[in-house]
């Protein structure tokens, strides 16, 4: 794992526990996990560029990917692996070097072609069966967390 240079995530089902709430104003609001937070600070400081890489075009991504300083967002995006690619070249790196971290079928693809493929414990099955580094906590509940403190072991 320490040729891991890069992470990109998902965030439904990753950062997030998957579920959102819309209220009567048709607000949409997510969970995101502080633990997670911590470990995305610290890995950066550490060198780990970061993307976000999502399906849904959602203001709270961009407003996560702000706080977090994450500039490399895909978001509403239908071909993950092709954002995977897209990011592994505008940081000048072989896919090799980069770990993906997704939840369900459709980032199979992206994980296939990851130098890592990371997954939460409560991923879909199609997803477990190709991650390389499956954890023990949930999407939103410290996963993203517990897969870097172990790329910095």
């Amino acid at each position: 794992m320490g040729q891991i240079k890069a992470i990109a995530l998902d965030v439904d089902g990753v950062l997030t526990d998957g579920a959102f709430w819309w209220g009567t104003d048709n607000a949409e609001w997510k969970r995101f996990s502080f633990r997670d937070v911590m470990g995305i600070s610290r890995a950066s400081k550490a060198g780990l560029v970061f993307a976000l890489i999502s399906g849904e075009e959602n203001a709270l991504v961009t407003r996560y990917a702000r706080k977090m300083n994450i500039t490399n967002l895909y978001q509403g995006c239908k071909d993950k692996a092709a954002a995977l690619r897209s990011f592994a070249e505008s940081q000048g790196l072989a896919l090799s070097q980069v770990c993906f971290m997704g939840d369900d079928i459709n980032d199979v693809p992206a994980l296939q072609l990851a130098g890592l493929s990371a997954a939460p414990a409560d991923a879909h099955d199609s997803v477990l069966e190709v991650a390389k580094f499956i954890t023990k906590r949930t999407g939103g509940n410290g996963a993203v967390r517990e897969l870097l403190d172990s790329l910095s072991r």
